[in-house]
């Protein structure tokens, strides 16, 4: 999924292209825990706004931001990074299917949320509610 083109940011800057990319769970599920933080970091080091079906574990959202911390100094350009997960939390669910749902996250992981990473010298703020999504582009 990509849009391109430019976007008008409404201080009379634009941005020249904007990439998402979509990544499906099942690209990942079977690389270690190193291998997946390093594949979403090539991707946002190219100035692309990752959508991961699903969420890291917590320890690997962890390590991202370390790795990411890490590399802000020896990465010419790269300020760090925007990282939000948006998850589906619906409360008037029966006992059985909150069990069944938790079983089914640790067996395979949690594959009912999404996470939103992109490049912090992009994406300057993620909001997020209920019903949408805001990603406030623009260079910083």
């Amino acid at each position: 999924m990509a849009g391109q083109g430019k976007i008008n940011e409404g201080r009379g800057k634009k941005i020249e292209k904007l990439t998402l990319q979509f990544i499906p769970f099942s690209e990942i599920e079977n690389l270690s825990s190193g291998n997946r933080i390093k594949r979403l970091l090539r991707i946002v080091l190219t100035n692309k706004i990752v959508l991961l079906q699903g969420r890291l574990r917590p320890e690997e959202e962890v390590r991202l931001i370390e790795d990411t911390m890490a590399m802000i100094d020896h990465v010419p350009g790269f300020k760090g990074i925007e990282l939000a997960v948006l998850s589906s939390k619906n409360k008037n669910v029966a006992f059985f299917d909150v069990l069944r749902s938790r079983i089914a996250k640790l067996l395979i992981g949690d594959r009912e949320a999404i996470t939103i990473i992109g490049p912090a010298s992009l994406v300057r703020e993620i909001k997020r509610d209920p019903s949408k999504i805001e990603l406030l582009l623009g260079k910083k």
